[in-house]
């Protein structure tokens, strides 16, 4: 980075060299600074991303193993009648309608799973559980939806990465 910043000129005089073997000398320091910083960004997305595949890793395996515990299933609420008459319900947890009602951007404070669930639910059912009318609930599935999208593309490009790293030697 030193021999980036010295005035090419000032450079030039004490390598003995012409300016422009100078220049392209601190074009290459450059771009192999710029290399080495994404390479750093790539090794802490994939770090990122293995400690995120453990805690799934664990999570799941939690909740496969047998309960010692009494387990909190999901409540099911009631939400008045469906247009046939039978009780209309959801199966969204107390957390996630909370979680809905009161914050301001509640899709990017719900996990991936808890996002498909609230993009299964049926509007007039998840509009009925918040309070609110079918267009604000419409509004915030579309938003879901757009996030769950988001966190599926970052995925993707993890796993591009990851197969990208895997074909390239190391660099010496």
């Amino acid at each position: 980075q030193v021999l980036i910043d010295v005035p090419r000129s000032d450079l030039a005089e004490e390598l003995a060299q012409s300016e422009p073997k100078t220049r392209v000398l601190q074009d290459t320091l450059q771009q192999v600074l710029d290399r080495r910083e994404e390479e750093r960004q790539s090794r802490q997305l994939l770090e990122l991303y293995l400690e995120a595949l453990k805690t799934e890793d664990s999570v799941l395996s939690k909740a496969a193993e047998p309960q010692a515990a009494p387990r909190k299933e999901m409540d099911v609420v009631d939400t008045g009648t469906s247009s046939t008459g039978t009780p209309a319900k959801t199966a969204l947890s107390d957390q996630i309608l909370t979680a809905l009602r009161e914050k301001p951007a509640p899709e990017l404070c719900l996990d991936s799973q808890d996002l498909e669930l609230v993009l299964k639910e049926d509007t007039a059912a998840l509009a009925s559980a918040l309070g609110w009318d079918k267009q604000k609930a419409g509004a915030l599935q579309a938003a879901c939806d757009q996030e769950l999208s988001k966190r599926l593309q970052q995925v993707q490009t993890l796993h591009s990465l990851r197969s990208t790293s895997k074909g390239k030697k190391t660099l010496p």
